[in-house]
Formats: structure tokens, C-alpha cells, sequence
């Protein structure tokens, strides 16, 4: 007794009372100021009570000791089995991707996968031109581009008919937001959008208040056509959202009744934007302002969200998807994931930022693939997370909680056999929710080739709410926990990322690395190996290399619906951003000058973003910045 340590014989100490709370039949807890009270067990078809959380029956304390150290029960320290005591009741970890075309397409397909959920967790893919931060245009590098793979977004009135018929400040409401160069362009597009919905809400709720901001903008608009929603709303969609089309709440509302509205919806509206420069350079290459700029900018975002108490919104994706996608090994991806997390966590702290004022707006993204390192890829990057923030760092609970997104592999996806990803996803999905991921994208069989149809889509949502709602093994939450393979695996991928973590070190650190091209030097060599297994049968890829239909030799045998913009849709998105610029560019007397010279003074950039979006573009705003911050250039 005498050699524990403090931390020791607290946690033997509280461990009867612990494994009481999640053996008894019920439990409950408290988040912030709400008492949860759950149901430990669930009853099988067989009438057999399932427990939610498994539990280790060791009597030796120093077995049971070395279980509290390395793993504890979900919702404890170091969190390896989870973040959260439970999994969210009434809210599956669903998060669809989607974007096509333009705004109003992809809100079709946004109401078409939120039909019938107790929840709308929403996943934004932005088109090429929205991600390199141009306008439409009729531009030959511009034009073909136009709503292909992704949404095309270039003003406020595209983001407020994007997310039309969804209450942004609604518990029940997540966006999720891919975008990473012109991010805080997007995301101060979000935020206005979000304050125009609560705007709107107010003003109809009293008949007298709508007609008076109607009034104000049929002035507004008098001889001029105003914005619309191009075609009939789909199902589900109640129109919140376009009420104030073509306007801002401030132009129909009082400067105090305006600012008390903007402050409580900033305050709880729900959702994430990417964000992550570190991983563009490394990895996924849309990349814009130079890097110090960029980086700067997530700065001044975080810095904001700070300041005005966002508290519900992760300003920051860290994304190890995008490293997986283009080749790198699971070891890899989480090491250089981690370690871009703890750079950006390095300067936030060295702009003045508190560590458990910023740390809770962190949140993580994954890929999960076929191999065997992906079973505990949530498991090592809570682990670490959680003892570099209490260690190092001296941060509190909610801060070591790392929080994180997961993606089907798109990589394991091929054109052969298309038939066969299906399988795949599945398999991989069910690694990631056995290891408690607290969102999850299954990936559509389809997207080998092309943008997922709502058929392929339906599919891949199946995959998720099959193995949650029916496989029995998932009416645990902890099925992990307790395998030998799965702590081996755990310890294994551990020391390697540490491995990884001293290699990056030794080169001045993730951005002295970035200076030398290592991220993207050993990503292209493990594609290359990857590729190399791949093309001579030694990684055995079944309906790809093996296994081979003796008809087809492999060849696509299922007809692919091709998903692509219309040549109407692309010249509706032109015209559209011609009429923002037209309707909107006079406002501000001075253009986008007091941009530029917030950015000249070092002042806080997003909030200056936030009224330039009121009446400008996203290219013009872009190019603005390009001025004063200067654009990409990679290193050579």
C-alpha cells in the first residue's frame, strides 16, 4: 500500500462504487447541469439482459489497477474506451456526407437522409471552385467545375438556401462543414446564416414585427428581383431560413435587439468546420494563403469563439482522412494527426489562449480502413490526447476528451466488383462504432466513381443503422474493451506512434518537417508500397486481384449512374453571384478595405469576416486576402 501513488489508491478506492453504477439496473450521471439517468442493461429477443457496459471482474488490485491506467471504463480518464460514460440515447452517430450541384440540390439531399431522424447531423462537401475559394465563372478552369463533386457556395444567400428548413440552434441540429482554405470565409457565411434563422424566428413570431422587416425589404429590393429559392421545396423543408434572403438581420432589426440574437446563437449553435491547414500542406493541397496566414486565421477564429462564448462548435477538424487517402499507413495517419493537434494546440497557447478555453473546440477525423491497426485507432489518439493534456498541459476533463468524426475508407473502394465495397464498409464501420466513435460517414459503394446516388446513399446509411439497431453485439457499449487482441493492438500502435512523434521531432517539429517535404515523403512511399502489394496480388484484394469473376476478369459489371452538375444549374450559380455582387457590393461604402486593414493591423480577422460576407463574395474576399496575407506557394 505504501508504494501507491495518491492517483492509485483514489482510483482503487472508487472503483466499488463505479462498477456498482454501471451493474446495477440503473444509473445516473450529470453532463453540465442535466442528471442522466440510464438503463444498464438491454433485453435480447431471447429475454437474455445484455449489459451496456461490460465490466472486468479482477479481484488482484494490481490487475485491476493496471485496467484503470490503461483503459477505465468509458467516460473515465485516460478515456480509452470512450469519452462519454454511455453513447448518446436517441441520436445514432450518423453523419452523411453530401454536395452536389448547387444550394438547393444539396438541401433536396440533406432533407432526403434527415426524413425520419430524431436527429440532422449534417456533412457538407464543397465543389473545387468553393474549395480553392473562387466565384462561379464562366472561366474554362472554372466553368466545368461548377457544383461537381461538391456544392457550389459562393455567398450568403447560397449558405442561408443550403441549410434551408434546418434549425441551426436546434439540439438537434450538427453541421459539419469540409472546407479548408477559405474556411473562415465559409464559416463566417454559417454563422450569419445561423443568426439570420433566429432573426427570422423572431420577426415571425409576431405577425406586426413581419410585415414591418417585409416592408423594409420590398424597399430594399424596389425594381429589383430578389433572391429565391430556385424550385419546389422537398419534404421536410418548412422554409426557415429564406425568409430573409437577399437581406441581414441587421438591416430589419434594431442594433440591440440584433446583437442580443447574434450573442445567443453563437453561444449554442452546434457544429464543426475542418479548417486544418497543417493537413492541406501535407496531404490534400487546397491550400490558398500562405501558410503563416492561414494558420493565423484559425487563430482569430478560435480567438473569437473564445471572446463571444461559442461554446457547441469545434473551430478546427484535425483530419488524418485526407493523410489516409492519399497513402499513408494507419501508424502514420494518427501520428502526424496528433501531432498537427498539438502544434496548433502550441499556438493557440503562445497567442495568449487558455488551454481549457480553446481545447473543448478541438475535434478529430479519422479513416478507417481494412487493416488491423484501424480496430484501435480512437482508442491510441483518446489515450494520448487525454495524458498530454493532463501531463503537459494541466488541463481539465473537458479538455482531455478527444472527439472524433470517422470515415469509411475511400481508398478501399474500387471500381471492380463495385458490388463488393458495400462489404467492405461495413466491415470497417463496425470497427469504428465498436470503438465509440462519436461520428461516423459510411461510404457509398458508388463513390469508385462517381458522387452517390440517393439509392447508394440509402444503402450505405443501412450499413450504420443495421449493425446499431440490429446486431446484438452493439447492444454493448464496450466491446472492445477486455480482448487481448484489441490491448495488444492498442499497446502496439501506441509506441509506434511515439516512434513517429520523435522522428517529427528531430526535424524541428510538424511544421520544420513541413519544411522538408518528411509528411509528404513517407505518405508517398506507403502509397507506393500500398500499390505495389496491390498490383502483384500479394495485398489480396478480393474481385480486384483475386477471386476474379471468371466472365469479367474484374471489369465493372453493374451499370453507375454518373452524377454531375447541369449546364443549367452552373449558369444559375453565375448569374446568382453576379446578383449578390450587384445587389450587395454597394453597401460597404469602402469596399473590402477595412478587411484589408484589419488584416494590416493584426487584428481579429473572422470578425471583420463576419460583416464582410454580409456583402461581398467568396472570391472577391478570397482575392482581397490575397493582397495582405499572401497566397500558397509550396516549398520545392
Amino acid at each position: 500500500m505504501n508504494s501507491l501513488s495518491t492517483e492509485s489508491l483514489s482510483l482503487l478506492r472508487a472503483w466499488p462504487e463505479r462498477l456498482k453504477a454501471v451493474t446495477d439496473e440503473f444509473n445516473e450521471y450529470r453532463v453540465r447541469d442535466k442528471v442522466i439517468r440510464v438503463e444498464n442493461y438491454r433485453e435480447s429477443l431471447s429475454h437474455q439482459k445484455i449489459p451496456k457496459i461490460a465490466a472486468p471482474k479482477w479481484r488482484s488490485w494490481g490487475e485491476l489497477l493496471v485496467f484503470l491506467s490503461k483503459e477505465n471504463l468509458p467516460g473515465h480518464y485516460p478515456y480509452t474506451g470512450g469519452v462519454y460514460p454511455y453513447r448518446r440515447s436517441g441520436e445514432d452517430p450518423i453523419r452523411m456526407f453530401a454536395g452536389e450541384g448547387t444550394p438547393e440540390r444539396t438541401n433536396r439531399r440533406f432533407h432526403y437522409l434527415s426524413l425520419g431522424q430524431p436527429a440532422a447531423r449534417l456533412s457538407t462537401a464543397f465543389d473545387s471552385v468553393t474549395l480553392y475559394g473562387e466565384d462561379p465563372a464562366e472561366r474554362p478552369d472554372i466553368h466545368g467545375k461548377i457544383g461537381n463533386s461538391g456544392v457550389s457556395i459562393a455567398t450568403l444567400d447560397d449558405m442561408k438556401k443550403l441549410y434551408s428548413g434546418f434549425d441551426l440552434c436546434a439540439p438537434s441540429t450538427s453541421v459539419s462543414m469540409t472546407i479548408n482554405g477559405p474556411a473562415p470565409i465559409l464559416l463566417a457565411m454559417f454563422m450569419n446564416t445561423a443568426i439570420d434563422q433566429q432573426v427570422e424566428k423572431y420577426l415571425k413570431a409576431d405577425p406586426t414585427r413581419w410585415a414591418e422587416a417585409e416592408k423594409t425589404i420590398a424597399r430594399l429590393y424596389a425594381g429589383r428581383e430578389r433572391p429565391r429559392y430556385e424550385g419546389a421545396l422537398p419534404e421536410g423543408n418548412d422554409g426557415l431560413g429564406l425568409g430573409l434572403l437577399g437581406v441581414t438581420g441587421d438591416q430589419v432589426l434594431d442594433a440591440e435587439t440584433y446583437a442580443r440574437i447574434k450573442a445567443e446563437t453563437l453561444s449554442i449553435v452546434r457544429g464543426t468546420v475542418q479548417a486544418d491547414i497543417l493537413k492541406e500542406d501535407q496531404a490534400q493541397n487546397t491550400c490558398i494563403f500562405s501558410t503563416e496566414f492561414a494558420l493565423r486565421m484559425m487563430g482569430d477564429i478560435q480567438q473569437y469563439f473564445v471572446d463571444q462564448k461559442v461554446r457547441n462548435f469545434y473551430s478546427v477538424s484535425i483530419s488524418g482522412y485526407h493523410i489516409a487517402e492519399a497513402g499513408a499507413n494507419p501508424i502514420s495517419q494518427l501520428a502526424f494527426t496528433l501531432s498537427n493537434g498539438f502544434t496548433i494546440v502550441e499556438y493557440y497557447l503562445a497567442r495568449g489562449m487558455k488551454i481549457d478555453d480553446f481545447a473543448p473546440n478541438l475535434s478529430f477525423f479519422f479513416s478507417n480502413g481494412m487493416d488491423p491497426e484501424y480496430t484501435v485507432i480512437g482508442r491510441v489518439a483518446r489515450r494520448i490526447w487525454a495524458r498530454a493534456m493532463r501531463e503537459r498541459y494541466g488541463a481539465n476533463e473537458r479538455s482531455q476528451m478527444l472527439k472524433y468524426h470517422i470515415q469509411t475508407s475511400g481508398r478501399s473502394l474500387h471500381a471492380q466488383e463495385i458490388q463488393f465495397n458495400d462489404i467492405r464498409t461495413t466491415l470497417q464501420a463496425l470497427y469504428a462504432l465498436f470503438d465509440n466513435c462519436n461520428s461516423l460517414h459510411t461510404n457509398a459503394f458508388d463513390e469508385a466513381i462517381t458522387t452517390p446516388t440517393e439509392e447508394s446513399v440509402r444503402r450505405a446509411v443501412a450499413i450504420q443503422m443495421i449493425i446499431n439497431k440490429e446486431l446484438g453485439l452493439n447492444f454493448n457499449e464496450n466491446p472492445w474493451q477486455g480482448s487481448f487482441i484489441v490491448e495488444q493492438l492498442t499497446d502496439l500502435v501506441e509506441e509506434a506512434v511515439y516512434k513517429e512523434f520523435e522522428a517529427i521531432s528531430e526535424r524541428g517539429g510538424v511544421l520544420g518537417a513541413m519544411d522538408t517535404m518528411y509528411q509528404r515523403g513517407k505518405i508517398q512511399e506507403e502509397s507506393l508500397y500500398y500499390e505495389q502489394k496491390k498490383h502483384d496480388g500479394s495485398l489480396p484484394l478480393v474481385g480486384v486481384n483475386t477471386f476474379l469473376g471468371k466472365d469479367h476478369g474484374g471489369e465493372i459489371t453493374t451499370t453507375i449512374e454518373l452524377i454531375r452538375s447541369t449546364p443549367e444549374e452552373k449558369a444559375q450559380q453565375i448569374a446568382n453571384v453576379r446578383a449578390y455582387q450587384a445587389a450587395r457590393n454597394p453597401l460597404a461604402s469602402e469596399g473590402l478595405k477595412p478587411l484589408q486593414q484589419t488584416a494590416r493591423r493584426r487584428e481579429n480577422l473572422f470578425a471583420a469576416l463576419m460583416e464582410a460576407v454580409k456583402t461581398h463574395s467568396l472570391g472577391q474576399i478570397s482575392h482581397a486576402l490575397y493582397e495582405v496575407g499572401g497566397e500558397y506557394r509550396r516549398n520545392m
